[in-house]
């Protein structure tokens, strides 16, 4: 029988920074915080003592109850990426990496029916060995789930296991309608965002017990051939395999940055912003040896308060030229961006091909193409050497610019 484990681990920035600092997760009351931007700077992490008190991850320091007296720790992203690389390391001492899937930097899949018989053991008692094995050598601990298939193990993680006594949630098909076919709110379902649970609610359904009772055609209509998957989870099947996701090869690739604005920003400052953004995807896309062939923009507005602006544009013909990539970012700025305050902006570069695929026509003008292109390889080779504020725009200098600050940072957080 097939069985796959979901691992876990507990609170993981805020369980290294109480580690590294002689702290019990458990008992120290830690939050993972930049305090420099300001108390509205989201908690990306809270430990488990802070847990207990109600305080959730992913708020923001303000929403911390008055009275709970905590540490606040600046980001360490590189430490943490060490730690991880270190417990993925230790998962490979037990399992083939063929049978290990690294879904996030605290999380992992394994496909466990090959080990059982192995190692002689019971499911939850090889999720116990790993567990107390990360434990035994970084000081946090785990929390795993187990079930027949990808999409169960991960359920069993995220809502039976925070339940256990042993933190291991075990799950199987039989297990999964007794338990979790009504479970409210449906957002706490893997895949179920809550623009789906939005649409649902439309169709009056809540619970994944619902979907399985509304008729097929209907969920095509609504959600196209995304419906089959939810049909699928709403009955607790899961056809894909570690093996399948080794193997998937995506029909098309992208290169995409977004970030989180450090406060409100114009309209026009907000402008500078997304030319430095440009301006480092192209450098990549150069590096890589690509060329795009349509451009996508999103800006989100302060609050929330509207829909993101944005939307795509086709180029004429696939290209590494900044200043043709710019362009079209332009006319998607100018036709859709409002003057209001924002506070969030996100591109991507799509339909990616190989350089070596460029085609010129009698039009191009092949010096100045040569002089953009000498001056990108130029400034790649600087950056390389020398780091990447070694050579920036006089725009980054202003005081709407980012991006000395974010070539300092690890996935829009401190490196440490």
């Amino acid at each position: 029988m097939s069985c796959y484990i979901c691992i876990d681990l507990k609170s993981f920035f805020a369980s290294v920074e109480c580690v590294d600092r002689g702290l019990d997760p458990f008992r120290a009351n830690l939050v993972v915080a930049d305090e420099a931007r300001g108390r509205g700077a989201i908690c990306l992490a809270v430990s488990p003592a802070m847990k207990a008190l109600g305080v959730k991850n992913r708020c923001r320091l303000f929403e911390i109850p008055a009275g709970i007296d905590y540490i606040i720790a600046l980001p360490h992203m590189r430490r943490y990426m060490e730690v991880s690389a270190g417990i993925v390391a230790l998962y490979q001492q037990y399992v083939s990496p063929d049978d290990l899937h690294v879904y996030s930097i605290d999380e992992c899949f394994i496909d466990a029916a090959p080990y059982l018989r192995l190692y002689r053991q019971t499911p939850r008692a090889f999720a116990q060995m790993l567990m107390d094995a990360v434990f035994q050598k970084t000081g946090i601990c785990a929390t795993a789930g187990i079930g027949t298939n990808l999409f169960l193990c991960k359920l069993a993680l995220d809502i039976t296991a925070k339940h256990a006594d042993d933190h291991i949630g075990v799950l199987d098909e039989a297990g999964f309608r007794r338990q979790l076919w009504r479970h409210r709110p449906i957002t706490d379902i893997w895949g179920i965002g809550r623009g789906t649970a939005r649409r649902l609610a439309l169709l009056g359904v809540y619970d994944l017990h619902g979907v399985t009772e509304l008729p097929e055609q209907v969920l095509y209509r609504e959600f196209g051939v995304n419906a089959q998957v939810l049909i699928d989870h709403a009955h607790g099947r899961e056809s894909g395999t570690i093996a399948q996701i080794h193997a998937y090869k995506p029909k098309s690739h992208s290169l995409s940055n977004s970030q989180i604005l450090f406060s409100d920003y114009t309209r026009a400052d907000a402008y500078v912003v997304l030319r430095e953004m440009v301006d480092a995807l192209v450098l990549k896309l150069v590096e890589q040896g690509l060329l795009a062939g349509s451009v996508a923009l999103s800006v989100g507005y302060s609050g929330d308060r509207l829909p993101a602006a944005g939307g795509s544009h086709r180029l004429e013909k696939p290209t590494d030229s900044f200043r043709t990539i710019m362009a079209a970012f332009d006319g998607i700025y100018t036709r859709t961006v409002r003057d209001l305050p924002i506070r969030r902006v996100g591109i991507a570069l799509q339909e990616l091909t190989s350089g070596a695929n460029l085609q010129l026509t009698l039009f191009d003008d092949l010096p100045e193409r040569q002089r953009e292109r000498d001056l990108q390889t130029a400034r790649i080779g600087i950056k390389n050497r020398f780091g990447k504020n070694a050579l920036l725009k006089g725009l980054s200098y202003t005081e709407a610019g980012t991006a000395r600050v974010r070539n300092k940072l690890i996935g829009g957080h401190n490196g440490g």
